[in-house]
């Protein structure tokens, strides 16, 4: 073995490692928000918990990236500490499938069908046809099927570098020297865990085991504890991740540790308790790239069936081991929405839309608070609606500020429009917020002064509340649930509750004409009526963003004068029936 050798080598660890992170990184795109609702519909039961665990780690490829995304989660608060048990477990047999494709470089056959397995045949294929996706299609998800398939071609190019580099160690005495200190399987547990510690990749370590069990110089006993070892090594990455969050999320490192660590004790004292007995001759047979794949999954689904039960009392370990801090509040403190996310943008966006919908619900609800103050004004409802509001100005900040992060990432066409409507949405939500409190300011000079409208003018205030009350429904459901549909009622409703405001201020002058209505009261009516058409705008801008990102087009004045020109007959029919509903009777001014 020469000094190219060893650049060999390092090639093929490099184009290894970005084959996996490529095709890790676009399995996840390609997944897109179903992972997030995947995760969302975890129970108390560790089973369930266990198979969407190993689906979403086969899916993408990646137990590190997997229990990344559930600290992110927990400290986020989206999942509970209980919740992540089964997953974490399902995420070390789930990724005892990339072992196995790798193995297929240690096919060794005459068969023309067996040697059509072999990466060094395929992959080229692989690689020009995904070359081929990548290039010729603009479709988002064929591209990034075509990402993938140029991924696993690397990662199998990688493989079989790696292969070519070790084949001359084979004939190295100094290499099988080296070899028998790992005889020893506490060193082999603490080598395997070092070096998985540093790529922070137990595929990829398992991968280059494979490689280096090609030389025929590794036998079973070497290379068992090396494998044991190599799941205690993947934990670095979820201590990494733990940094900086609340305890809860802590704790989901500390069950992935303590998994793995009680796993490879019970297992490593079972196993080698019953050698001292049964002395089992594989041992010192020579393991090959099949044979690795096998331990590896043995190993897993032992220590998975082994612990499974015991969830529960993993989960007391973590709270054992961080326990809560009496010196400080009983009530946990999340993250509003964690940036660790960004390493799965589909989850964080999925995340961050989930927490827009609570923006838009908090908007109609802070909005509605208001109205109420109109009747009846209460400092203690007055306070909460300033709360509110001040909430609604955070949700922007963090997640306009999240989302224009998440813009940079790779993402899929369906996730880029979704993070186009949070942005183009979020800032209406927030105004909803600010003529909330603009409102409530009316409402304060309404009770400060006493002021008294006139019982026409309450009426008309009735209507036009209840066809605020109706517009903020319509267009949070709407949102809420993406319905597209129930979006495109709420621009005639705005232009019914336009004309509504038109003529309640014209009723208003002839009030004043006649001498049944102030001037100080035309102010006050003046700003209510301002405010309440502000909010029905925003409603429509909303609606509006809400039916273009789902076209894939953004253009808001074009659109709004084809709903209302081209004669569209549910426009015309959804518009009549509103108007009937949200009607008050015209006044005509004092002839003079």
């Amino acid at each position: 073995m020469n000094i190219f050798s060893l650049f060999t080598l390092c090639g093929g660890i490099a184009f290894f490692l970005y084959g996996m992170t490529v095709m890790s990184s676009r399995l996840e795109k390609l997944a897109g928000g179903r992972l997030e609702q995947m995760l969302r519909k975890m129970t108390d039961n560790p089973f369930k918990s266990l198979l969407l665990g190993a689906g979403i780690t086969i899916a993408i490829q990646s137990s590190s990236a997997m229990t990344v995304m559930l600290v992110g989660l927990v400290n986020s608060g989206i999942m509970q500490l209980g919740q992540t048990v089964g997953v974490i477990m399902g995420s070390n047999v789930g990724t005892t499938l990339t072992a196995w494709i790798l193995s297929l470089s240690g096919i060794d056959s005459e068969s023309l069908w067996l040697q059509l397995l072999k990466p060094e045949n395929f992959a080229p294929v692989i690689a020009l046809a995904g070359v081929i996706m990548r290039t010729a299609s603009s479709d988002g998800r064929r591209r990034s099927a075509g990402s993938i398939m140029v991924g696993f071609a690397l990662l199998m190019t990688g493989m079989e570098m790696m292969k070519e580099a070790v084949s001359p160690l084979a004939d190295m005495p100094e290499f099988t020297s080296i070899l028998t200190a790992f005889t020893n399987p506490f060193l082999g547990v603490i080598v395997g865990a070092i070096f998985t510690g540093i790529i922070q990749s137990s595929a990829a370590s398992v991968g280059i085991l494979q490689a280096l069990s090609m030389t025929g110089g590794i036998t079973y006993g070497m290379a068992l504890p090396i494998i044991m070892g190599q799941n205690i090594g993947t934990c670095v990455t979820a201590l990494l991740s733990s940094i900086g969050v609340n305890r809860n999320a802590r704790r989901v490192s500390v069950i992935h540790i303590s998994f793995n660590l009680i796993g490879t004790a019970v297992c490593l004292a079972a196993f080698y308790g019953g050698n001292l007995i049964f002395h089992y001759a594989f041992l010192e047979a020579a393991i090959d790239p099949a044979g690795v794949a096998l331990v590896h999954s043995i190993f897993n689904i032992a220590t998975t069936a082994l612990l499974l039960p015991f969830s529960r009392q993993l989960e007391r370990l973590a709270y054992l081991i961080i326990k809560e801090d009496t010196q400080e509040s009983s009530k946990e403190i999340y993250t509003f929405v964690d940036s660790r996310l960004l390493a799965t943008p589909s989850v964080a966006i999925a995340e961050c839309a989930n927490r827009t919908v609570e923006m838009a619900r908090l908007a109609e609800d802070t909005f509605l608070r208001s109205l109420t103050l109109l009747d009846k004004f209460d400092e203690k409802v007055a306070e909460k609606v300033t709360a509110k509001e001040d909430q609604l100005d955070r949700y922007e900040d963090q997640l306009g500020t999240f989302l224009v992060q998440l813009s940079s990432k790779a993402l899929s066409e369906s996730d880029s429009r979704n993070i186009s409507k949070q942005l183009h949405t979020i800032g209406d939500f927030e105004r909803i917020g600010d003529h909330a409190v603009n409102l409530l300011s009316t409402a304060r000079e309404i009770h400060e002064k006493d002021i008294r409208f006139s019982g026409t003018a309450e009426k008309e205030l009735t209507v036009l509340t209840a066809a605020l009350k109706e517009i903020l429904r319509v267009t949070t459901k709407a949102f809420a649930e993406n319905d597209l549909l129930l979006a495109a009622r709420v621009e005639p409703l705005e232009q019914v509750i336009d004309g509504l405001i038109a003529d309640i201020k014209s009723n208003h002058i002839a009030r004043l004409q006649k001498g049944n209505c102030t001037i100080e009261m035309g102010f006050v009516l003046s700003d209510l009526l301002t405010n309440c058409e502000r909010v029905s705008d925003h409603c429509s801008n909303i609606a509006v963003a809400q039916i273009e990102t789902a076209q894939n087009a953004y253009q808001a004045h074009e659109y709004l004068n084809a709903l209302k020109h081209d004669g569209s007959v549910a426009f015309r029919e959804a518009f009549e029936s509103y108007r009937r509903e949200f009607a008050v009777k015209k006044e005509t001014a004092q002839k003079g």
